[in-house]
């Protein structure tokens, strides 16, 4: 018998089943998968603040970090990978790297860095989710790790300033939503009509930034105005994560307008109408057309001259 497997991670609001990118990626994968995860709260104790969210319990085995615990899932046949080419594992890997160098910088500038978003959102919310007193000491410490990430990502010194990084930084996170717009296209998901761990990756980045009511976020209303990404995040949630029955997916081509829908509901009512006269036509008995005879005209009208 398979032991059970316990995801410990940060909880959900804003409309998703977790805040947190990283727990949010490992979520969407085992839906993908089919993996059967008990989702449980951050274990609050003190190696909390050095630990990395989220985390995987299996048995004897904990695993840590998104890309060991999706590695962890595809090790027990929960792979949503498995029909990807070679080229396609590949590009997968090439957009996750793109994802971290480029995207996340940006996402830890506007959650923790921006003085009114974690003001406002970040520091309440994660304090509300902390007991006390880790609740005074947690939403700083996180925000702390956030900078040091985006300066040694962005290849820049501790010493230095995040305002001299920060045009960078967006300038980045823009070129890459830009490029993930161009790769999705009009597709409900990167590679055909199954999500990937791609899939889990983008949606776990995105969402969060879709879906929080953020003071100040250039990012985000660059965001919406990429319409197939935000509904990208929509579908997957809508999908993956209804409270009710699953929902299928809308068809690729439903971008239709109201007014092209009703003209193509009226020529398909023409349509159907004429097919019906025809079939009328064809069922009713066919005589052929009456023509007078030329030669039994002439020979009558010859028998009818007096001699």
């Amino acid at each position: 018998m398979a032991a059970a497997m316990e995801l410990r991670c940060w909880g959900g609001d804003w409309g998703l089943p977790s805040v947190h990118t990283d727990s949010l990626v490992v979520l969407a994968y085992a839906k993908f998968s089919g993996a059967k995860l008990t989702v449980s709260p951050v274990d609050w104790t003190w190696k909390t603040l050095t630990a990395a969210v989220p985390e995987l319990v299996c048995g004897d085995s904990v695993v840590q970090g998104p890309t060991q615990i999706l590695n962890f899932l595809r090790k027990r046949r929960l792979n949503a990978d498995y029909e990807l080419t070679a080229r396609q594992g590949a590009d997968t890997m090439a957009y996750i790297a793109l994802l971290e160098e480029k995207l996340r910088p940006a996402l830890l500038h506007t959650f923790w860095v921006d003085a009114e978003n974690y003001s406002n959102l970040t520091r309440p919310w994660f304090a509300s989710r902390s007991p006390f007193p880790l609740n005074f000491f947690i939403p700083s410490r996180l925000a702390s790790v956030a900078l040091a990430r985006i300066l040694v990502t962005k290849g820049e010194g501790l010493l230095h300033r995040i305002s001299e990084v920060e045009g960078k930084i967006y300038s980045d996170a823009k070129e890459c939503l830009n490029l993930l717009s161009y790769r999705l296209g009009t597709a409900n998901y990167f590679f055909d009509n199954s999500p990937t761990s791609l899939d889990a990756f983008v949606f776990g980045f995105l969402a969060p930034l879709h879906k929080a009511e953020l003071a100040s976020s250039p990012l985000q209303s660059h965001l919406r105005q990429l319409d197939n990404l935000t509904r990208f995040c929509d579908n997957i949630l809508a999908a993956h994560f209804s409270a009710d029955k699953p929902c299928p997916l809308p068809p690729v081509q439903q971008t239709m307008d109201a007014n092209l829908q009703k003209l193509t509901q009226l020529v398909n009512k023409e349509s159907n109408l004429i097919e019906k006269m025809d079939d009328n036509l064809r069922s009713s008995p066919q005589h052929k057309p009456h023509r007078p005879d030329a030669k039994a005209s002439l020979s009558s009208s010859k028998s009818s001259t007096p001699a």
